[in-house]
């Protein structure tokens, strides 16, 4: 009966997860109910006939059910065996403030500390629901904070040591002079750091996020800023070019009176490289394309030609933000996939549109020459070890509102076809 506190934890490790879970919760509950009775019937068996102590069967029951876990939530590995192991370690706090307050040590875990350990899991499950339906699964969604949560995980399983440490071995310790208080006092100490640490870490990963967040706003304000300077250049080349039409007509008609058809093309072609190229605007909404115009001008510095098909309107059924985050991190790839390919081959094309007034379809192909590295369908960083930070943040924002992405590339090119949908 002792596995049955995997009850709650499951029950607690799902609550800021439940927009990514892979199966309905109705299925999920019809499938962990009986895995955990499962556990409990074979840790049982292995007990009774292995004479196992059954603290030392926690290990494997616990790995059966993080596997479990991380295979039915749809984030990263890093984020759900954090998730998994911090519940794991206010647990295995709670279980050794039960023995305390039972003062039952033989065997480690009799019916009485069982019942009394159970119901102070239930009870901090059913305390900690607002905090993990709300609080964590903020830290969850951002991804400015992704790399902290490769070293989270130590911070639980730090304290799960320590706990297996003090547990008591012998029988009737605990009541050997103030051994109980102290081993509850100890207890209660370890659960409160926890806690403690947990608090901390929400609060550092918020700054981290709003540091992110004005860093993004100032990017976009800086794309905006780019584009105002590029339309402003070329508003004032279309103004000297319409101003100097009616020359350019006077020396037209001289060089077509005197039959001089060979001067008459060598001024064409000298004329028509003085017009000025650059678009007034590549998108009805006002963010995109901003966006799209910072990155036109990139593309022309780097020497990669770059297409734009945005029919988007002022107002959009999703926010701006995630799309323009978006289409940032797909161009940024892009032109860096576009420096290292050949230039006869260098192309981009940008497509966008609405469908059935909720949904944005975007669409970014480039060439790209050598090899990419990808491992269980997450793309490598090609500039440092571990993922790529950019198509992993496309992924989530794609998909925390129901949205899809699909990556695809073969033959030297790479195709993001990603589909945006709204909150509502």
């Amino acid at each position: 009966m002792e596995f049955m506190v995997f009850l709650p934890g499951m029950l607690l490790a799902y609550f800021p997860v439940k927009q990514y879970l892979r199966l309905r919760p109705a299925k999920l509950a019809a499938v962990t109910a009986p895995l955990i009775l499962l556990l409990c019937l074979a840790g049982e068996t292995v007990r009774r006939f292995f004479h196992i102590n059954i603290l030392w069967l926690f290990f494997p029951a616990a790995t059966v059910m993080g596997v479990f876990y991380v295979h039915t939530v749809k984030i990263t590995r890093w984020k759900s065996v954090s998730v998994f192991l911090s519940i794991c370690g206010v647990f295995s706090c709670l279980g050794n403030a039960a023995i305390g307050l039972s003062g039952e040590t033989t065997p480690p875990f009799p019916p009485r500390t069982t019942a009394l350990w159970f119901f102070m899991c239930c009870a901090l499950s059913a305390a900690a629901w607002h905090s993990a339906t709300h609080a964590a699964r903020q830290l969850l969604e951002d991804d400015a904070f992704a790399p902290t949560w490769y070293v989270f995980w130590i911070l639980p399983a730090v304290f799960i040591s320590l706990n297996l440490f003090i547990m008591p071995r012998n029988p009737g310790i605990l009541e050997q002079g103030r051994l109980r208080r102290i081993y509850i006092f100890i207890s209660l100490v370890f659960l409160v750091l926890l806690l403690l640490s947990y608090l901390f870490f929400y609060h550092m990963a918020s700054s981290l996020n709003r540091i992110d967040r004005l860093r993004l706003e100032n990017q976009f304000l800086s794309m905006q800023q780019a584009r105002y300077d590029s339309l402003l250049t070329t508003t004032r080349q279309i103004r000297q070019a319409r101003h100097d039409l009616r020359h350019h007509f006077h020396v037209l008609q001289g060089f077509a009176a005197q039959a001089s058809w060979d001067s008459l093309a060598a001024y064409l072609d000298e004329v028509q490289g003085s017009i000025p190229s650059g678009d007034l605007g590549l998108c009805e909404n006002t963010a995109v394309d901003n966006v799209a115009g910072y990155f036109s001008i990139r593309c022309k510095e780097c020497g990669i030609p770059v297409t734009f098909a945005l029919n988007l309107p002022l107002k959009l059924p999703v926010p701006e933000s995630d799309l323009c985050s978006v289409l940032s991190n797909l161009l940024e790839n892009a032109i860096e996939a576009g420096i290292k390919t050949a230039p006869e081959r260098r192309q981009i094309k940008v497509q966008a549109h609405l469908h059935s007034d909720h949904m944005v379809l975007l669409s970014v192909e480039n060439a790209y020459d050598g090899k990419i590295r990808e491992k269980n369908g997450v793309f490598l960083s090609s500039k440092r070890p571990g993922e790529g930070v950019g198509l992993q943040a496309v992924r989530h924002t794609a998909e925390k509102n129901g949205g899809y992405v699909r990556f695809h590339y073969g033959d030297g090119v790479f195709t993001a076809n990603v589909i945006l949908r709204s909150g509502d």
